[in-house]
């Protein structure tokens, strides 16, 4: 389903980012969902979810942002640093060379590609150097197996090195041709999309290849934002929601786009225009069979009608665009003003910088977990906080029973302390095998070393009991520099 790396430009240009409502920022996100139900990655087959997360700024043999991808497993008592792999592409079996800019870890997506029963993770380097190509990217696939995701794996190989650069910059995973195979959607700075077809054979070959083609702008530093993956339209096979910028202007307007898939895949030829916000998620809310897209404007840019508003409202916005048998069907807009959603809008609090679906109490609606990483709490500048909504058969419920959590709420680990940007990215997964989706939380904490935090569920809500914290010095994760520990979940 979905989310992320407007984390790290909002993290440091602020509002700076936003001028006149237009988004001038590069984001990046993916999400594996391939039906109105929102699947977990397994990647060893033991039934519980696992939680794979990217320090793509980590320093490895001392190549500055060469970057790491850290697997927590899932146990009976949920996740910590005792149960993990970390990988870098200095890691035995795993294609390439840690070097300095790659950036490995930038985006991920889980499926079963290979189809042998474990999850698998698609893996972008962006950065990658490809001999003489500078940043032309780099993508591999880990698979996985009895023992997770160990390092072995191939490279996915560019079709079309000259004609952009950042290969792997985006990625989405889903069954877009409903063959009963994981297929993977792979993004660049061009707005050319390129589709791998499932049955992956061990040596990385797919069944076959295809390109889409949105309307979004394709330039040096642009293509698309993000790719999320899910079932809007009920018909068992996996939609595409592209966010990008229009293409009438290079700084245009930020646009989402639904399109949908087909016995023959992924076509533009039933593209819907669908409510802006750079991190989505796709799922089913109100158990009607029918994914719907949830949306995060951060920024609150623009009124429901399209029109700039006052920086007085830009707190942030969530849309939750209903699913239909046709697509996407009615909107519904939600602010911290909205009902008893915890907190008031106030500028730059980025509610919606970060979302993930997932059944928190099992009763088979699916709720909504809300970043609000520019969040300020107290004398805490852009400490972060994080409402969790739950979901019915009327949608999600903002009368009552919203959560929040921050690093001051009683029972969090941690502390609100400036640019801390708890939520900047967030996952619901059942991790304990419990049938409940557990909240876990990342952060940017410590200048930009990072964090992880663990919020079980307790069979009808998100706890503070059982919660711990995750650091990168007990993950193998170096803090030399900004490693943005937990900045990015697969999805």
């Amino acid at each position: 389903m979905h989310k992320h790396h407007l984390r790290l430009a909002l993290a440091t240009a602020t509002a700076a980012a936003l001028t006149g409502g237009l988004l001038t920022v590069a984001a990046s996100t993916a999400t594996a969902a391939d039906s109105t139900t929102v699947p977990h990655a397994d990647f060893n087959g033991d039934g519980r979810g696992d939680v794979a997360f990217s320090a793509d700024g980590a320093y490895v043999g001392g190549k500055s942002d060469a970057g790491q991808l850290v697997v927590l497993y899932g146990t009976a008592t949920g996740v910590s640093s005792a149960k993990r792999h970390t990988i870098s592409q200095n890691t035995t079996g795993t294609p390439g060379t840690a070097e300095a800019g790659d950036r490995f870890g930038y985006d991920t997506a889980f499926a079963d590609f290979n189809n042998d029963g474990y999850d698998d993770i698609a893996i972008g380097a962006q950065g990658e150097d490809v001999g003489s190509d500078v940043d032309g990217g780099g993508l591999a696939i880990l698979w996985g197996s009895a023992s997770g995701i160990t390092g072995n794996g191939v490279t996915i190989a560019d079709p079309a090195p000259t004609a952009h650069d950042r290969w792997g910059k985006n990625l989405a995973a889903g069954d877009f041709d409903g063959d009963g195979k994981a297929d993977l959607a792979v993004g660049s700075n061009n707005s050319t999309l390129y589709v791998f077809k499932g049955g992956f054979s061990s040596s990385g070959i797919p069944g076959g290849r295809y390109t889409i083609k949105p309307p979004i702008v394709g330039t040096e530093l642009s293509g698309p934002l993000n790719l999320t993956a899910g079932d809007v339209n009920g018909d068992s096979r996996t939609d595409l929601v592209v966010d990008g910028y229009e293409n009438q202007t290079e700084y245009g307007w930020n646009r989402n786009y639904y399109i949908p898939g087909s016995s023959s895949g992924l076509s533009t030829a039933g593209i819907k225009t669908v409510k802006p916000g750079v991190i989505t998620a796709i799922g089913d809310i109100d158990n009607d069979g029918f994914g719907d897209i949830v949306s995060g404007a951060a920024w609150n840019a623009v009124a429901e009608d399209g029109t700039p508003v006052p920086d007085s409202a830009k707190g942030g916005k969530v849309w939750v665009t209903y699913g239909t048998a046709s697509g996407p069907g009615t909107a519904t807009g939600i602010t911290q003003d909205t009902g008893n959603v915890p907190g008031a809008s106030e500028t730059n609090d980025w509610f919606g910088y970060e979302l993930d679906l997932g059944d928190v109490n099992g009763d088979n609606y699916l709720d909504l977990a809300i970043g609000v990483a520019g969040e300020n709490i107290g004398s805490a500048v852009n400490t972060g906080a994080v409402t969790v909504l739950y979901g019915g058969a009327s949608g999600l419920n903002t009368a009552s029973g919203a959560q929040s959590f921050a690093q001051s709420t009683a029972g969090v680990p941690g502390n609100d302390e400036n640019d801390d940007m708890f939520g900047i990215d967030l996952k619901l997964d059942d991790v304990t095998g419990d049938g409940k989706a557990d909240l876990i939380v990342g952060s940017a904490e410590n200048d930009g070393n990072g964090g992880v935090t663990y919020l079980p569920s307790n069979g009808s809500k998100i706890t503070t009991t059982g919660s711990l914290s995750i650091a990168p010095s007990t993950s193998g994760v170096s803090t030399t520099g900004s490693p943005y520990f937990g900045a990015n979940f697969a999805d």
